[in-house]
């Protein structure tokens, strides 16, 4: 089976991080992104850029990479053994923005490709993490997502749909880290098909997210809120570093540890115990959007 050009794939995604990061800028209008070149032992680097102290965003990532080497990690051939001890190179985007409003919630996006050996598949997805609901903002995120699924097939939406509802649950918690979005894994077959799928994907996340942040960004909130914002970055928290197959990956692999853990926000908070008021808009999230919904 006929693999996917590696450099089309870099290329592209080094020009998606630029217009990324150049809307991000402008939405933020305070603070630029910092850029870090580095080099992975082994094989391979990749281009970090952080963003801290904006006027939207408090903190916030968008990376590429693309890494190789001669050994996968265990979390690798932990589902596909017949990959062990086979060359490996890795390439994506993955980018996380906590903003300073706790109204706009935070958002996540990673779009990566995998090949070693003979095998090779594409992965990624998108999903948002509110920390208070808005129905308005949850139908316009996925239907967006699945405005550019259907323009491949119908069948992927609800497919990849339920596969990020399932995949971005705190188990531990017994709830969904947000309201989702799509995810998807070991995807491989018409690579020229593929290739343009995932390439839509990944350019739709600004029209996903932008709107939100301009719906939300100038609403005013108070110290109540801000708690509840942290203690919501830190369920955030525990699911990337209990749960995470694109964590658990970087750090075996000898990724770059600040480039790997840049999705983490800079200040977060555990409360024991924690019981949201009955009928509050911190209890409301939990109930009505922590839960897989069919908000398309």
């Amino acid at each position: 089976m006929q693999q996917p050009s590696l450099d089309e794939m870099e290329n592209f995604l080094r020009s998606l991080q630029d217009r990324i990061c150049n809307a991000l800028e402008a939405a933020d209008g305070a603070a630029k992104f910092r850029e870090d070149l580095w080099e992975r032992p082994g094989g391979g680097g990749g281009r970090t850029r952080v963003i801290a102290d904006g006027a939207l965003l408090e903190k916030g990532g968008v990376n590429f990479s693309k890494v190789h080497g001669d050994q996968l990690p265990p979390s690798a051939t932990a589902h596909r053994p017949e990959l062990a001890g086979q060359t490996f190179t890795a390439l994506g985007i993955s980018l996380v923005l906590h903003s300073r409003n706790p109204y706009v919630p935070i958002v996540h996006m990673n779009y990566r490709f995998f090949s070693a050996g003979p095998v090779w598949w594409f992965g990624g997805g998108a999903d948002l993490t509110p920390i208070y609901g808005f129905e308005e903002d949850a139908r316009h995120f996925h239907g967006i997502l699945k405005t550019a699924c259907d323009r491949h097939d119908p069948g992927f939406y609800p497919r990849f749909k339920a596969w990020c509802d399932d995949y971005f649950t705190i188990r531990h918690r017994q709830e969904m880290r947000g309201i989702g979005g799509i995810f998807f894994d070991d995807l491989h077959g018409d690579a020229s098909l593929l290739q343009a799928f995932w390439e839509d994907m990944a350019n739709s996340f600004l029209d996903s997210y932008l709107p939100i942040v301009a719906r939300r960004r100038d609403l005013a909130y108070g110290e109540r809120e801000r708690q509840f914002q942290l203690l919501r970055r830190g369920r955030y928290v525990e699911f990337n570093l209990v749960y995470d197959r694109g964590t658990l990956f970087g750090l075996q692999s000898g990724g770059r540890t600040e480039s790997i853990l840049m999705s983490l926000p800079p200040l977060a908070a555990w409360a024991y115990d924690w019981q949201g008021e009955a009928g509050s808009p911190e209890a409301r999230l939990k109930e009505d959007f922590l839960t897989p919904r069919d908000w398309a």
